[in-house]
């Protein structure tokens, strides 16, 4: 018998947000364990440091996990991803951006990913089975993007509709459809 897999959770580039879907979620033990915020500047935006945070999280699990991913986490979980040799049973990715847009304020600039080695977005197969959750109206990325990025990871697309950022300024503290997709992926 397979034991269930621990969810690691990838934060974006918000900071901790107590009434976040995937806060919420991390504090739902025994089997969830969180890659810590990094910020959004600074150390915070370096590409290397965000993947050896991920490498380090996945490799301190025993056992089979699924990653879930939000927003920024998403592109971070794709440059990992192209170079762990961590199994992983499957991944949730939920509302990707699409980094090359102009971002609301409060964001980095693209500049400063792209100083932080963001850019380019790696846009090859996923080495697991993987969901991306994409809403129509993110103001973070075009619904057209994601798909693409879907397409490129390998991915099963999920149109949310009418979601925002999924987060707590688009009105979502807690997200149920997220525990749908994880037993999915655990399957």
């Amino acid at each position: 018998m397979t034991s269930q897999p621990t969810v690691l959770i990838v934060p974006g580039l918000r900071d901790h947000v107590d009434t976040h879907w995937q806060t919420l979620l991390a504090a739902q033990p025994p089997r969830v364990h969180a890659v810590p915020p990094m910020g959004r500047s600074g150390a915070g935006l370096d590409r290397a440091a965000r993947v050896q945070a991920i490498e380090e999280a996945a490799q301190s699990i025993t056992g089979p996990i699924v990653i879930v991913a939000h927003s920024g986490g998403c592109p971070m979980v794709a440059h990992w991803a192209a170079q762990t040799r961590r199994p992983i049973h499957g991944a949730l990715l939920a509302v990707p951006p699409e980094l090359e847009l102009p971002v609301p304020e409060g964001y980095p600039p693209l500049q400063a990913l792209k100083d932080g080695g963001w850019l380019p977005v790696p846009m090859q197969a996923l080495p697991f089975p993987s969901i991306v959750a994409a809403s129509r109206n993110d103001p973070l990325a075009r619904f057209e993007q994601v798909r693409q990025m879907a397409r490129a990871w390998g991915s099963r697309l999920v149109d949310l509709g009418d979601v925002g950022h999924l987060n707590p300024a688009s009105g979502y503290g807690e997200w149920p459809r997220a525990h749908e997709f994880i037993a999915e992926l655990s399957a």
